[in-house]
């Protein structure tokens, strides 16, 4: 199958290279670029929790009086793997999705409603976790310590690629990224190659982005489940 795959090098290189070895053909074209937020390293003394909702708030973390040992609550296992090869070993994950992680944090025995958390993200989120959590009761501080910027251009390479191999499957793993992938199949002109093609979203929030957009074959995923969405 011709498989497109919207994440940055960084986050599917691992991913491609399963799916390379099974056969497949990939085109990677990341439609989102991530800059670290001018934001001054934190304090990590003042918080008794940290919360990450993705990888990109990990790579883009500034802190002082670093603390290991920190309570971490991650989205998903990619998140906390990336948490933990940053020498974290408390680490909760939530299995994939926002809701759950909300869950998680609310029942969680290791940290209650006095204790301070940072909540680390980026300009652009799809749920309002640290709002729901304060509605709780809890003590949450947002810190945005990274920025995405909308890529909607596409390189002559990938644009013949495209044109001669259509994807079969295309992943994508944010609703900014949805946004940005359509911007390109309008400007050049890719939408009888690409809205018959079999999308797999992270969320449902994903996927009514390109429903609302004339996409048909539409489906939502758990991240982890890319090698068995091939079998289906």
């Amino acid at each position: 199958m011709n498989i497109l795959i919207t994440r940055p090098l960084i986050d599917s290189e691992d991913l491609m290279g399963k799916f390379f070895s099974l056969g497949h053909k990939i085109v990677q074209i990341p439609t989102l670029k991530i800059s670290a937020a001018n934001v001054g390293p934190i304090d990590a003394k003042k918080y008794d929790a940290f919360i990450f909702t993705s990888t990109n708030a990990i790579r883009n973390l500034k802190l002082k009086n670093q603390d290991t040992n920190k309570i971490c609550f991650c989205v998903g296992y990619i998140t906390e793997k990336i948490v933990r090869q940053k020498g974290y070993n408390n680490t909760i994950s939530a299995g994939g999705t926002v809701n759950a992680l909300k869950n998680i944090i609310s029942n969680s025995d290791q940290i209650d409603k006095k204790k301070s958390i940072a909540y680390f993200c980026g300009d652009y989120i799809s749920s309002n976790l640290d709002i729901e959590l304060k509605n709780e009761g809890f003590k949450i501080d947002k810190i945005i310590n990274y920025t995405s910027k909308k890529i909607t251009d596409l390189n002559e390479e990938n644009n013949k690629i495209i044109n001669n191999h259509p994807p079969d499957i295309i992943f994508i793993y944010s609703k900014r990224s949805a946004e940005s992938l359509s911007e390109i199949v309008k400007k050049y002109s890719l939408n009888g190659l690409m809205t018959e093609s079999k999308v797999l979203c992270i969320s449902e929030k994903v996927l009514s982005v390109l429903k609302n957009l004339g996409w048909k074959k539409l489906e939502v995923f758990q991240p982890g489940e890319e090698l068995e969405k091939l079998k289906i």
